[in-house]
């Protein structure tokens, strides 16, 4: 066997070993025999390429495309061009899948059910962990470096068990890498021909393998009793530091356990899909209520609350859960003489929505629902116990319409200090910016209420910032001041930055996470949707409680308490619910080899004197080799993707919102025409400039063959559009983006297939990009001749060009 075939065989069988890790996370083993096949094919068309021979590069190319015909053909084969070619609709289907399976992954406990979101996410990452090791250890012979994605795939297993994982599944990955690390070296020596320290035992040498339990060399003799000594201290050196109770070999770390009694329930992060559901281009329904309160555009659907923040995240803590009482206690600190009414919601939850909390309207009062359901007092929420979800629930709740006056909030007394000490507390990492500008931003407020208000005034109008919800998302200090500064972002970074500034102010703080209220139907239903994910700010006020604001602009609805006083020089306008929509390289360490001081000494560190001695013929690739391969392969990959990416990004900055003012209003219904145009552009409908808005769109149902619901979108948009140009007072409208979104989803069900891949993959509009970049152009060529002096350099570098030419 040669040795680029057994530096292979033991990359694949090192990649399988480390995948045992995974093993627990999951019910079944099924998934494991599927990855192993996958691998096998990837690892055997690496072994084509490289005999063929290949260029590396050429050569991890082709590993990826099969591994990504294989992942098709495997997962979403019903929706790929002729079964095994990832088209649109099946890269579509495959990111769906992965949305799921995050989903999934936060929803159930380990082990988890082989739903197909999880098993894409477990058989694929194998896959592609093992695409990895295979290209550094095989391809570029750097074994040392394939350690580290190894390492990963070990990490996420030991990670998501809670520091569970067994040391039986550390052992079996540690030996795959050690038996990797073996193989490259037994290859590496045996092209210096006769090694210095020791003859083979046997008569074919190093050359000959690994087989046979005294066929190695001393040097390979000493590298094994070295790899299993290292070995066995890892295993034995956490046992004698029982202060090392948890970590990447696992054990009982401290904090609560995941009984069936579900008597606490630990600190989850259910953010992580949040920004995916906000930028899902399909608002897929979740759930549905009907409820008998007045302003339904009022009732937030809560989930849980984010009360602790340790400077790198938002989370909920550890709270006591009990069994859910008939009647759910008074809320905290909720007065008498503050106005209540009491309102009845019949919730029903799709099958497709599965989350461990029970959205409720805040505060529920009361709460009927079947199934294994436990009561968390503090947040005032429902958890589901023993693996139950909100999957098709049906329940009705009862829940109180709070409504405080500005002077009850103005006039709140002292929080108790118990509950102060505990909702104030920021952590030391969090940046000076935060307090100086909620110091600023408060300046002249005299009281809690005051500063709340301005608070809230300044993040949804006042401060000029965007909502884009194409912003990294982050949670931690150094995000919040990064939101501060660059001010873009979407609810999180709103609410969360919010709660800090309130409680380096001392007003106590948290965050609420759930749905704004969704939109009403046809048949008095109101439809809750992907898209009216959100998160807000709630802070205390003796005498009323918990209480909602609201700082994102353009989402949910202003409260009514922060409206009459506002201590700013202008109102704010009150936000509409609207559905928006937007739609590192590691580098690899590689080291020289160099030569030990008693080889040194020895003479085995320069060319053999022995005849027939050769010198290495492969030392391995250099990191800066490496680093430009990884960027070449990344340019192939996305230079062909790159009209559909800038064709995404301006959709998504067009639909998103920019603020509340009437001229942010304009700028909004200008966006959403100019994105129907190019979408229309996009699917053959070449624009006209001389057509009136009615004209274009009647042109655009005409040509694009709409139905009835798509163009009464478009001409609802070109209505607005002639508001914006010529009416006196232009009356915003809202609900652009949906009927944007309504337009494309009407163009495209008109469209053959290959109109469609046209559209998507070389949309037409992305034409834009070429004349922007010419008017740039031309812009600085007149800018360049304008200066003084620019006719004397341009003269000289004519008459350079005409010596050389």
């Amino acid at each position: 066997m040669s040795g680029r075939a057994r530096l292979a065989l033991c990359a694949y069988a090192a990649t399988l070993l480390a995948a045992g890790a995974l093993i627990p996370l999951v019910d079944g083993v099924g998934w494991l025999v599927q990855a192993a096949v996958l691998l096998g094919v990837q690892s055997g068309v690496g072994a084509l390429a490289r005999r063929v021979p290949l260029a590396r590069t050429l050569t991890i190319a082709v590993q990826t495309l099969v591994t990504l015909l294989l992942l098709t053909l495997v997962f979403v084969r019903d929706h790929a061009l002729f079964g095994v070619l990832p088209g649109p609709e099946a890269l579509m289907r495959l990111g769906e899948l992965l949305v799921a399976g995050g989903e999934d992954v936060g929803t159930y406990a380990i082990p988890a059910p082989m739903t197909d979101g999880i098993k894409l996410m477990v058989v694929g990452g194998v896959v592609l962990i093992g695409l990895a090791v295979d290209a550094l250890a095989v391809t570029f012979r750097s074994a040392a470096p394939a350690g580290l994605p190894l390492l990963a795939l070990y990490s996420v297993a030991a990670g998501l068990s809670d520091g569970g994982a067994s040391w039986l599944w550390f052992l079996l990955a540690a030996s795959g890498y050690l038996l990797l690390l073996l193989a490259e070296g037994r290859d590496r020596l045996s092209q210096w021909g006769r090694v210095f320290g020791g003859a083979a035992r046997n008569s074919g040498g190093l050359a000959d393998g690994l087989a046979g339990v005294g066929g190695g060399s001393s040097p390979v003799r000493t590298g094994r009793r070295i790899g299993v000594l290292a070995l066995g201290i890892a295993l034995v050196a956490p046992l004698a530091l029982p202060a090392l109770d948890s970590g990447l070999l696992g054990g009982k770390g401290p904090g609560n356990g995941r009984g069936s009694g579900g008597g606490t329930i630990s600190a989850v992060n259910p953010l992580v899909s949040l920004q995916n559901n906000l930028n899902q281009p399909d608002n897929r329904e979740v759930m549905t209520y009907r409820s008998n309160i007045e302003n339904p555009q009022s009732l937030y659907l809560r989930i849980l609350a984010l009360d602790e923040f340790n400077g790198s995240e938002w989370r909920s803590s550890t709270r006591r859960l009990t069994d859910v009482p008939d009647r759910l206690p008074q809320p905290t600190g909720l007065g008498r003489d503050v106005s209540v009414t009491e309102v009845r919601t019949n919730i029903s939850a799709s099958r497709s929505y599965q989350q461990t909390y029970l959205p409720l309207p805040y505060p529920a009062s009361e709460v009927r629902v079947g199934g294994r359901w436990r009561y968390e007092p503090e947040g005032r929420t429902l958890v589901g116990d023993d693996g139950q979800t909100t999957r098709g629930a049906q329940y009705e709740v009862g829940s109180l319409v709070v409504e405080p006056t500005a002077a009850q909030l103005a006039a709140a007394g002292s929080p108790p200090e118990e509950l102060v000490r505990e909702y104030t507390q920021v952590p030391g990492s969090l940046p000076g910016v935060v307090a100086e500008t909620a110091e600023q931003v408060t300046e002249g407020a005299s009281n809690a209420y005051e500063q709340a208000v301005k608070l809230q005034d300044w993040f949804a109008s006042d401060g000029g910032f965007t909502y884009d919800t194409t912003v990294t998302s982050g949670t931690g200090s150094s995000a919040i001041a990064r939101f501060l500064r660059d001010r873009e972002g979407f609810c999180i970074h709103f609410s969360f930055s919010m709660a800090a500034m309130a409680r380096t102010l001392g007003i106590p703080a948290r965050v609420a996470v759930g749905f704004t209220p969704g939109t009403m139907k046809a048949d008095g239903a109101i439809s809750v949707g992907l898209r009216d994910a959100h998160a807000w700010p709630e802070l205390y006020f003796e005498g009323v409680g918990w209480t909602r604001f609201e700082p994102t602009p353009s989402r949910g609805s202003t409260p009514s308490w922060t409206r009459p006083e506002v201590p700013t020089d202008s109102a704010s306008d009150v936000a509409q619910p609207s559905a928006d929509t937007s739609a590192d390289p590691s580098a690899a360490p590689s080291a020289e080899d160099s030569c030990p001081p008693q080889s040194r000494q020895e003479g085995g560190c320069g060319p053999s004197q022995e005849p027939g001695a050769a010198l290495p013929t492969d030392r391995g690739t250099p990191a800066g080799t490496v680093l430009l391969v990884v960027l070449a392969a990344v340019l192939v990959l996305v230079l062909p993707l790159s009209p559909l990416l800038w064709r995404t990004r301006a959709r998504n900055r067009r639909l998103g919102s920019g603020g509340r003012t009437p001229a942010d209003a304009a700028a909004r219904t200008l966006a959403a025409w100019r994105e129907i145009s190019d979408e229309a552009w996009d699917h053959g409908i070449a624009p006209d400039e001389s057509l009136t808005p009615r004209k274009a769109a009647a042109r655009i149902v005409r040509l694009g063959r709409l139905d009835t619901t798509a163009a009464e979108a478009v001409h609802r948009i070109a209505g607005s559009v002639e508001q914006v140009l010529y009416a006196p007072e232009p009356r915003p409208a809202a609900g652009l983006a949906e009927d944007a979104l309504t337009v494309r989803a009407g163009l495209r069900a008109s469209a053959g297939r290959g109109a469609r891949l046209r559209a998507t993959l070389l949309p037409r509009s992305s034409v834009r990009v070429v004349w922007a970049v010419a008017e740039r152009r031309t812009a600085l060529a007149e800018r360049w001749a304008g200066r003084p002096g620019a006719g004397r350099w341009t003269a000289r570098l004519r008459r350079l060009t005409r010596q050389h030419g």
